[in-house]
């Protein structure tokens, strides 16, 4: 007599049963939705792409000659380290330093990942089990909520959006759970919304993470993708930060560099040590070519960093007065590459998903609906500012074009 728990996948003519921590996950919402842009090319429609955070830019040329030279170097083709080499986290550390006047140790202090969504979801497999119970920022970004439930744990997820209100539900979630939660989870600025926070946001966290006991993993995947003026704070630059938690930070997004699946943990010593025991059993580290251009990268593309963020504004810009000249709800973000819409009316009714599917299969343009991030992004779409501003000046003629003959009937 199989159990509920045993319920299986099939496969041809036999049943297969899966763990429960497959079992827990939900369907994949973006699934109709990637089938349809798939049909679409396949029928040779240009569909302008929004829907994922995928930069369309290639890195700096200096990072990619150096990657070239190192691939030349036979020696370079064996397996790394799990951590990264050497050169690489001091590079690291020595770059919080000068950026957020964080000092680090490199040797306990940092960790190299096969990107940061690996790193993150092998820190929850070393910090959460049954039972545990971690907070999220809600909209989530899936990876926040499936990395914890992927490791057994529970999740809570609470809304981002306005930070104050944010800490205060934390500071009652703690006051109020038996036991209480274990992690929480910060990701500023932040997918999907955007929203961001200031440094006195971390000095409260680190607070209340002293006063009940949980630690932090941040997520900072956007630190460098900043607008007008705004400079995104660290996490490990408030007061005691490094005694409660750790942050994770990624060459894709300020580099270009997101095929090149590199990013980084650093931050408290002792999560750190339990990130590399996961990561000692499961992987042999980076190409370390990729490592070594990494270094390039983070010695002397500065100006790379400056030059993608600026051209993400005008991007953005493109964007956000495209869609208010239609009379769009739009908010112009202060980092991110991602711009979050409110769906307007009449068409709200009709949900995220449907109307997401409705201009890919009418506009030809690809966005994620924001239920795809949880209930709490019901009603808004998410668009990635990842093509030019011309593409995206005719992404919002193609809407326009699709919502106006609906409206006219015609």
């Amino acid at each position: 007599m199989r159990s509920e728990s045993e319920t299986p996948f099939r496969d041809g003519d036999f049943t297969i049963p899966v763990a429960d921590r497959v079992r827990r996950l939900p369907p994949y919402l973006f699934g109709r939705i990637n089938a349809l842009k798939t049909q679409k090319r396949s029928e040779g429609v240009d569909v302008i792409d929004l829907g994922m955070g995928n930069p369309t830019d290639p890195p700096d040329p200096l990072i990619r000659n150096k990657l070239a030279e190192a691939v030349s170097d036979p020696r370079n083709h064996r397996y790394s380290v799990s951590s990264g080499i050497s050169n690489l986290r001091r590079e690291v550390a020595t770059r919080y330093w000068k950026r957020y006047g964080v000092r680090l140790e490199p040797d306990n202090e940092v960790i190299a990942c096969i990107g940061s969504k690996e790193g993150f979801s092998h820190m929850c497999l070393a910090l959460m089990g049954s039972g545990d119970t971690a907070i999220v920022p809600a909209p989530s970004f899936p990876v926040h909520v499936y990395a914890v439930m992927l490791a057994s744990g529970n999740v809570i997820a609470l809304d981002c959006r306005e930070p104050d209100a944010f800490l205060s539900n934390i500071a009652y979630a703690c006051q109020h759970l038996v036991p209480r939660p274990k992690v929480v989870i910060v990701n500023f600025p932040h997918n999907p919304t955007t929203a961001c926070v200031e440094a006195e946001f971390y000095t409260d966290l680190v607070g209340l993470a002293k006063r009940y006991g949980f630690l932090v993993i941040s997520d900072f995947a956007y630190a460098d993708i900043c607008f007008d003026g705004y400079q995104a704070p660290s996490f490990l630059a408030a007061p005691g930060a490094l005694e409660v938690g750790v942050e994770f930070t990624t060459m894709s997004k300020s580099y270009s560099m997101a095929g090149w699946r590199i990013g980084f943990c650093q931050g408290n010593a002792e999560m750190i040590r339990a990130l590399a025991t996961i990561k000692g059993y499961y992987d042999y580290g980076i190409f370390q070519p990729v490592q070594i251009a990494a270094i390039v990268a983070m010695r002397h593309c500065d100006a790379a960093i400056e030059s993608i963020a600026t051209e993400y504004q005008v991007r953005r810009d493109a964007l956000c007065d495209g869609l208010q000249r239609l009379g769009w709800e739009v908010t112009p973000p202060r980092a991110s590459m991602f711009v979050w819409v409110k769906i307007p009316e009449p068409w709200a009714g009709m949900g995220s998903i449907e109307f997401a599917m409705k201009l890919l299969d009418e506009a030809g343009v690809a966005v994620s609906p924001g239920r795809g991030f949880g209930e709490e992004g019901e009603g808004f779409l998410r668009m990635a500012i990842v093509e030019n501003a011309q593409r995206l000046r005719q992404a919002v003629r193609q809407i326009d074009r699709c919502l106006k003959t609906e409206a006219t009937g015609s």
